[in-house]
């Protein structure tokens, strides 16, 4: 089984929910399987403030979560039209990683929430694309025939799935944004698929 790693940093949910759903769209590709994994907070210097192990949900991420998957899905809230700090802290740990090449060739692809409807969704996502590329991934985005990038009236971008979560504090993703996120994991996976078998035949 493939690995697709899921790496999400959500504090109230609405990204945890996008994760869930691209998951989901990883889970419906034979041969591939989606591993959920999240990162700690961290203090407003910097320092990484929880626990080593989450109360609840996900596990914490590790550099060999990174290593061993397939392809990678990574998701933050959007903090000022970039990535939340907790993100950050745990990228700028994987030089080690980057020194090995062991994302190198390797799909990726980013999703995001944000409050309101022009909160930095877009710029967040390219942003968040940059540490990718450095480490040699492969980016992908959700095209235009997945109907619903043209249609959507709340989140869902052609740079990847996002979410509008408004001031209701319900953080209920709409049909059209989970539509996307299950159809960007579900590329991300027959992606990750189809590299694998090439790389077989090619063996």
């Amino acid at each position: 089984m493939l690995k697709i790693l899921v790496l999400y940093y959500s504090q109230n949910g609405s990204v945890l929910n996008l994760a869930r759903e691209i998951a989901k769209g990883a889970d419906s590709v034979a041969g591939c399987e989606a591993v959920l994994r999240t990162v700690p907070k961290v203090s407003t210097v910097c320092e990484q403030v929880a626990d080593s192990i989450p109360d609840s949900g996900a596990p914490y991420v590790s550099t060999a979560d990174l290593r061993e998957c397939a392809a990678l899905a990574m998701g933050s809230p959007t903090r000022f039209g970039n990535m939340a700090a907790a993100m950050k802290y745990f990228l700028d740990g994987t030089s080690g990683v980057w020194l090995s090449g062991d994302l190198i060739g390797k799909p990726a692809s980013v999703f995001t929430s944000s409050n309101s409807m022009h909160g930095g969704q877009e710029s967040t996502l390219l942003t968040m694309m940059v540490p990718l590329l450095h480490q040699g991934m492969m980016v992908l985005g959700v095209p235009y025939s997945e109907a619903d990038v043209g249609t959507t009236q709340s989140g869902g971008t052609p740079y990847g799935a996002s979410h509008v979560s408004g001031n209701d504090g319900k953080n209920q993703l709409s049909p059209a944004e989970k539509r996307i996120a299950f159809a960007q994991g579900q590329r991300l996976a027959q992606t990750a698929l189809a590299l694998s078998l090439g790389k077989k035949a090619g063996a």
